[in-house]
């Protein structure tokens, strides 16, 4: 992994919601291939960080580098650098009055400009992949929790991201339907995506994860590989955090 390249860089980024600061000077990177996850106490910051990282939160410091494009950078197009930067929300997002099938090619076709067969053809593939096929021209509604995320997934990966950003995928589902979304998501990983993901999911952290970033007051505490995290933690926050979790 060493010699891959940079994918994320995240250098010294603040934030502050009027006077309350919710990210001090956050630095990390992420390489071609890394599986990060994030994870921390609620309000820690975790979530506001992933957003900032194709642009959906402005900060006021420091600078965020995707794949050589500065998003601090008042001439970047966001919209162009966000349809390359596949995210998948708590709550799936999709459009609840279009068909699965229509919620996979949208975007596709007004923002990559794709032609419509081409744009169903990508999104069906991607569908059947996350096992769902069957259910392409059924409604948003009529889906679980976790079959919605899995279509949420697929849309990401239809537009060829060159990363994906997990902001707590699992956290709005039941128990039950967690495992069928993280199972794709360590199918990804497998594959080489470049992830970033926050979650709880420590077991999904042990089973793929490269490096975990604990978070905690907007702060990054820790950044280690996961064998460090899990057996050789450094800070007294982070073990606090573990044993809570973990038990």
């Amino acid at each position: 992994m060493s010699n891959s390249k940079i994918m994320i860089d995240i250098q010294n980024v603040s934030k502050w919601y009027g006077q309350f600061q919710v990210l001090t000077d956050c630095t990390t990177e992420i390489k071609q291939g890394e599986v990060v996850v994030v994870c921390g106490p609620s309000g820690s910051g975790k979530s506001t960080l992933i957003k900032t990282v194709n642009g959906l939160e402005p900060f006021q410091k420091g600078d965020i580098v995707v794949d050589g494009i500065s998003i601090a950078n008042p001439r970047t197009d966001l919209t162009k650098l966000r349809s390359r930067v596949g995210m998948v929300f708590q709550h799936f997002e999709l459009f609840p009055h279009l068909s699965i099938t229509e919620n996979l090619t949208i975007a596709q076709i007004k923002v990559l400009g794709r032609k419509e067969d081409e744009a169903r053809k990508k999104g069906l593939a991607y569908l059947d992949r996350v096992g769902l096929s069957a259910h392409a021209k059924k409604f948003p509604a009529q889906l679980s929790g976790g079959q919605q995320q899995r279509v949420a997934i697929a849309r990401a990966l239809s537009m060829d991201p060159i990363a994906m950003l997990f902001d707590e995928p699992t956290s709005a589902l039941d128990p039950e339907m967690i495992n069928e979304v993280l199972d794709v998501m360590v199918e990804l990983a497998k594959e080489g995506m470049t992830m970033m993901c926050v979650t709880h999911e420590m077991g999904f952290a042990k089973q793929v994860a490269s490096r975990i970033i604990f978070m905690d007051q907007g702060k990054i505490l820790e950044d280690c590989s996961k064998d460090e995290f899990f057996t050789g933690q450094r800070s007294e926050r982070a073990q606090q955090f573990l044993n809570k979790i973990l038990h």
